[in-house]
């Protein structure tokens, strides 16, 4: 995995940027960035005989896809986490970034695990030492006694102890922080309507991780808790589910979604390819509502980002391709704005607008060549037939 990668001309294919088909048809790669990008013939006779040429005619070249949502710790064929004591399996969890890879997933944000195993992660692929995504990673979440995921050793019970938690995760090298505004599902006896802090307390958490440079995820399902989460400023709200008293996404309140706006708050709705059941008949109502509170924020300005909460039961790391088109369809969005989502918007949310996301020159060469046109049917991008992270092929045609 060591070494520099040779440069290499990807020619003749459609270029999507991450915001736009651009006028050209080649890109060059090289080292781990992008050297150029122009037509073809040009480029060709600019590079040296040495440099390695790929025919790209009949496919798209867009920028590798991101998940803002995903934990590399969890077994998504287990129906519980792993327990505290048990030792973490990173051999399955190379083999699962392995998969995103080549599934043209470069860039992933990895929310939530107990002991710190998806840093290690995150090193050794940095490091070239294994195959995968760029990983940004939370460690501990922040979480209220036996809330949601207490089970990963985040519990605080005031703002003196989600400090504690936070400068813990600081020294275990995380680059960012999550915290858990609401309850969840995946913890018996924690209701996801039900907010887990106060608004000084969730001020306090934004304030103390801003203090070590780093930005505030917060899980929030319940309307309650994505105020405050909102009002506290954190950098995104995860999966944003309005959760009131006549259930899932049946509180939506155009008040708070106002909060989010004004204060710049992503939206990563964690919107995973099971969701294609809402799309079958008799959900009507279910997507009716979060159809319904999805084109009100979208129309309002609030900016999306695609996620999957990939490590949950049933939910795979490497589908984000598939649930794309699942997200494109519930919130009814054209298929250049969905890919916006996973491309130069994500990029934007996680800080990593001067790094990845677009094809830009002097960006990494994060790169997804895919067999078709994802901007008329976004079933290309289960199609890949080339994959380069920081300028490594991980799929070549």
């Amino acid at each position: 995995m060591t070494g520099t990668p040779p440069e290499t001309l990807l020619h003749g294919a459609r270029i999507w940027d991450g915001e736009q088909q651009l006028d050209a048809d080649a890109l060059l790669v090289s080292g781990a960035r992008i050297a150029a990008i122009g037509i073809g013939a040009e480029l060709g006779a600019r590079t040296s005989a040495s440099v390695r040429r790929i025919d790209c005619r009949g496919a798209t070249l867009l920028p590798g896809l991101i998940d803002a949502h995903v934990h590399m710790e969890l077994d998504p064929n287990r129906s519980a986490p792993p327990a505290a004591e048990e030792p973490r399996d990173l051999a399955r969890m190379g083999a699962t970034a392995e998969s995103m890879l080549r599934a043209g997933i470069t860039t992933a944000r990895d929310l939530g695990g107990g002991a710190w195993a998806e840093l290690q992660l995150r090193d050794r692929i940095a490091a070239g030492a294994l195959s995968g995504p760029r990983l940004l990673c939370a460690g501990q979440p922040i979480t209220s006694p036996q809330g949601h995921c207490h089970f990963w050793g985040g519990e605080a019970p005031d703002l003196a102890g989600a400090r504690a938690v936070i400068d813990r995760q600081v020294e275990h090298g995380v680059d960012l922080i999550k915290v858990m505004a609401t309850g969840g599902v995946f913890t018996r006896g924690s209701s996801p309507a039900g907010a887990q802090f106060d608004q000084a307390t969730l001020d306090g958490i934004v304030t103390a991780a801003a203090r070590h440079g780093l930005g505030v995820a917060a899980h929030c399902h319940g309307t309650e808790g994505i105020e405050r989460a909102a009002r506290a400023g954190v950098r995104s709200i995860e999966h944003c589910s309005w959760v009131g008293p006549q259930g899932w996404a049946a509180n939506y309140e155009e008040q708070v979604a106002r909060i989010i706006l004004e204060r710049g708050v992503w939206v990563s709705p964690t919107v995973n390819r099971g969701w294609r059941r809402y799309l079958e008949p008799g959900r009507e109502q279910a997507l009716e509502r979060i159809r319904g509170a999805y084109k009100a924020m979208l129309a309002m300005g609030i900016q999306f980002i695609a996620s999957t909460d990939a490590g949950i039961p049933g939910v795979f790391h490497h589908h984000l391709p598939e649930a794309l088109a699942v997200f494109c369809a519930i919130a009814e969005l054209s298929a250049a704005d969905t890919l916006r989502t996973a491309t130069a918007n994500a990029a934007d949310a996680l800080g990593l607008g001067a790094v990845t996301g677009r094809l830009r020159q002097g960006l990494a060469a994060d790169l997804l060549l895919v067999d078709g046109d994802p901007l008329q049917d976004l079933s290309a991008l289960t199609r890949p037939v080339g994959v380069w992270a920081r300028g490594r092929a991980a799929l070549e045609p």
